[in-house]
């Protein structure tokens, strides 16, 4: 709820229906109390006209559901006991009745999180327990997964079903059902991701073109890198989560068990050999099996790719881009190639894939950080001389900084990056005792690129 407060608005009395205003004079001298009260962060002040407003005319203005999350949320941190879990289940009332008189503007999905979340807070002093909670964003999953989006909800929710499995028997029954959800959450936060995805490089498409960006695309890209942001925080939390439950030697026994029974499952043989895959589980027999039935009955890129790092035959490369036609599911088989062929040595060829996962994802910047690596791994290969071959460092450091530029999730990184190859590459000292200063150096091998000397 939230994150509409802060564009809601504006000019609040704007929006009122004036037959209510007309009907009910009470209601609207209380919203304009409680109103004031409000922006002045009198939050006590505010509860009782608030409350008048809220019970006499529920549909008068949004501004009651708006405003009055946070004023329940000062009443329930400035209270204990019996008055605490009653403000607590009046706040969850309010997440009720905001969707039920202002559905467009609160979806159903989006206030079953904000419900869990705060029985999750407050689970102690609610006297509840994990499983109930975990039902709550249960529900929210269930009812509406298009708007469960909340990354700090999505994180617990995973993290409960972790918590209940940890506690409860820990057969290869429980186990699926917990990696179940791992795919479940990881599905919503990537579908999530893909809308962000696609609405920034549009506005890096623009900034590329030459076009600045107005104040409000500004900000719109910032929300974006934001919550991108956040959700690769929720992946990373939920992988140190589920940790050694999901090593080899958990999932190689389970999907044995289960093959039989769901060899004709396409989406639990896709989610199999993704998780052994991550795991890095890909030498098992077991893998190959799972990626050859799943090319059997449902191929796919990733199915393809799979097969590529198996057998690095010519054929499942090609399949692996002609298969996928998403653009972002096919920029990350690019990275994912290219990753493949920079661990094999094959740099040339890896920075073509890294260059075209850019092409098609340019707000991920982490094909740059792969390409700086490459460069300051071939240093020593591709310069004729040691000023040469140091002035890679350069290279590399311009291409780590690039990706800081594009993807802001990775500036620190990136930053940190540039300035180690910079360290690496030659001194203003070397660069006056070798009079090189502003000349352009061409560096050879695969690398293929020139680079001008800093003065």
């Amino acid at each position: 709820m939230k994150t509409r407060i802060t564009i809601l608005l504006v000019a609040l009395f704007v929006s009122f229906n004036m037959g209510f205003a007309q009907q009910d004079e009470e209601c609207m001298n209380n919203l304009s109390i409680f109103d004031s009260y409000y922006k002045s962060k009198k939050y006590d002040d505010a509860y009782g006209p608030w409350k008048i407003v809220r019970e006499k005319c529920p549909k008068f203005n949004q501004a009651i559901y708006a405003y009055g999350d946070n004023i329940l949320e000062h009443k329930i941190e400035n209270s204990s006991g019996a008055e605490q879990v009653a403000f607590i289940k009046d706040l969850m009332l309010l997440y009720d009745q905001s969707h039920e008189h202002y559905p467009s503007k609160y979806s159903l999905g989006d206030m079953l999180v904000e419900k869990a979340q705060l029985a999750y807070s407050y689970k102690d002093e609610l006297n509840m327990t994990d499983q109930q909670v975990y039902n709550m964003f249960d529900e929210a999953y269930k009812k509406d997964p298009k708007n469960f989006t909340s990354a700090k909800g999505l994180y617990t929710y995973f993290s409960l079903a972790v918590d209940i499995f940890d506690a409860g028997a820990k057969s290869p029954d429980d186990a699926q059902k917990m990696f179940d959800k791992y795919d479940d959450v990881m599905e919503l936060i990537e579908g999530t991701e893909k809308d962000y995805i696609e609405k920034l490089n549009k506005l890096l498409e623009k900034e590329e073109a030459g076009t600045q960006l107005t104040k409000k695309e500004g900000k719109y890209k910032a929300n974006y890198e934001a919550n991108l942001g956040a959700f690769e925080s929720v992946k990373s939390g939920m992988d140190q989560k589920i940790g050694e439950r999901a090593n080899c030697e958990v999932l190689v026994p389970l999907y044995e068990k289960d093959f039989e029974q769901f060899k004709n499952d396409a989406v639990w043989l896709q989610r199999a050999m993704d998780r052994m895959y991550q795991k890095g589980c890909k030498d098992d027999p077991l893998f190959l099996k799972l990626v050859e039935q799943k090319n059997n009955i449902a191929p796919s890129g990733n199915t393809a790719f799979y097969l590529y790092t198996i057998t690095g035959e010519q054929k499942y490369f090609d399949q692996t881009i002609q298969l996928e036609q998403d653009p972002l599911k096919k920029a990350r088989l690019y990275k994912q190639l290219g990753g493949e062929l920079m661990d094999k040595g094959n740099y040339s060829k890896a920075r073509q894939y890294f260059m075209k996962s850019l092409e098609l994802n340019p707000s991920d910047g982490s094909p740059y950080l792969y390409i700086a690596q490459m460069y300051a791994k071939s240093a020593n290969n591709c310069g004729d001389t040691n000023f040469n071959k140091r002035a890679v460092f350069w290279l590399a450091a311009n291409e780590a900084r690039k990706a800081g530029r594009v993807d802001s999730r990775l500036t620190s990184n990136a930053n940190k990056a540039a300035a180690s190859y910079e360290a690496s590459a030659p001194s203003k000292a070397d660069i006056f005792s070798s009079t090189m200063g502003g000349k352009t150096i061409q560096i050879g091998c695969w690398i293929g690129r020139s680079i001008t000397v800093p003065n």
